[in-house]
C-alpha cells in the first residue's frame, strides 16, 4: 500500500524537524551560558579567594603565599591544570583541595579535620570555595596537563576508572550512567563525555563554578558530592581518596582541554 503524497512528505520532515528541534534547544542553551558568563559572578569569589590567600590567619597568623600547589612555593598561575597530583611532602596524589588543607594545617594551624565536617558553603568551606575559584581562574586559558609519571598517580587513575564505572545505589547509577555515552541529556543539556581524550572543556575543566540555581560557587569536591546525592549513595568524605581518584580519572581524561574555571552552569 502506497502512502499518499502529503503523508509521505510529512513523514520525511519529521526526522528533519526533529534534529532541528534538538540543535535549537542545544544551541539555545550554548547562547544562554555565553550570556550569562558576560557577568559570571564567579568574579567576585575569584576577588575573595585572592584575598584569603594574602591575609595572614590561623594559630600561627600566616598566610597562603608560601603555600606549594605543585610549581614551587607561593606559585599559583599554572597549578590546577596539572591538579590532582603527587606530592613529596605528604607522599600522597592531592587535588586542589586537600592541598590546600595541607596548606591551611602547616601554614597556618588549622584544623584540617574540623574544616573537612563543615559543611559545604559555611565557614572554611566557603573560603575554600572561594580559594578555589581564584586559584583556577589563575589558569584560565590553559591546557589541561594532569601527570601520570608518578606509580602513585598511576595507581589513581586507575581507582578512579573503577569508581566511575562502579554502579551503586537504589537507582543503580554509575557516574558512567550520565557522563560515558554520546547524546545524553538532562533537563535539555547536553551531558560531556568524561570517559575519553582529549576530554571536554565543558565537563572536568570547567568547575569550580559558579551555580545559577543556587546562587553559590561550587568546587569539584561539591560538584562530586551532588553526584553522589543523585545515584542516592552515600556521600564521600570530602578530599577523601575515592574523590581525589576520580578526579585523576576525568582529569587525565581531559588532557589538551582548555580551562574554562571558574565556569557558570544552570
Amino acid at each position: 500500500m502506497k502512502l499518499p503524497k502529503v503523508l509521505l512528505a510529512i513523514s520525511c520532515a519529521l526526522p528533519l524537524s526533529m534534529a532541528q528541534a534538538q540543535k535549537s534547544a542545544a544551541d539555545g542553551i550554548a547562547e544562554y551560558r555565553a550570556l550569562l558568563a558576560d557577568g559570571n559572578p564567579a568574579e567576585l569569589f575569584e576577588a575573595k579567594g585572592e584575598g584569603i590567600w594574602k591575609t595572614k590567619r590561623g594559630p600561627k597568623n600566616a598566610s597562603l603565599e608560601a603555600c606549594d600547589l605543585g610549581k614551587g612555593p607561593g606559585v599559583v598561575k599554572g597549578a590546577f591544570v596539572e591538579l590532582p597530583r603527587w606530592f613529596k611532602d605528604t607522599q600522597r596524589v592531592q587535588d586542589m583541595e586537600s592541598r590546600l588543607l595541607t596548606c591551611m594545617e602547616t601554614l597556618q594551624g588549622l584544623d584540617p579535620v574540623a574544616i573537612a565536617k563543615t559543611p559545604f558553603g559555611r565557614g572554611e568551606q566557603a573560603n575554600m570555595e572561594a580559594l578555589a575559584a581564584w586559584i583556577s581562574a589563575e589558569s584560565r586559558g590553559m591546557k589541561m596537563n594532569l601527570s601520570q609519571g608518578h606509580s602513585d598517580e598511576r595507581r589513581m587513575y586507575e581507582l578512579g576508572k573503577r569508581a566511575f564505572f562502579f554502579r551503586g545505589g537504589p537507582m543503580d547509577f554509575s557516574c558512567a550512567s550520565c557522563h560515558g555515552e554520546e547524546g545524553k541529556r538532562i533537563r535539555l543539556q547536553d551531558l560531556p563525555i568524561l570517559t575519553k581524550n582529549p576530554g571536554d572543556g565543558v565537563g572536568f575543566a570547567a568547575w569550580p563554578a559558579y551555580r545559577v540555581s543556587s546562587g553559590e560557587m561550587w568546587s569539584m569536591q561539591r560538584r562530586l558530592n551532588d553526584c553522589f546525592r543523585q545515584q542516592r549513595f552515600p556521600y564521600p568524605g570530602f578530599a577523601s581518596d575515592v574523590t581525589i581518584a576520580l578526579a585523576v580519572y576525568m582529569g587525565v581524561n581531559a588532557k589538551g582541554a582548555e580551562s574554562i574555571a571558574p565556569a557558570i552552569k544552570r
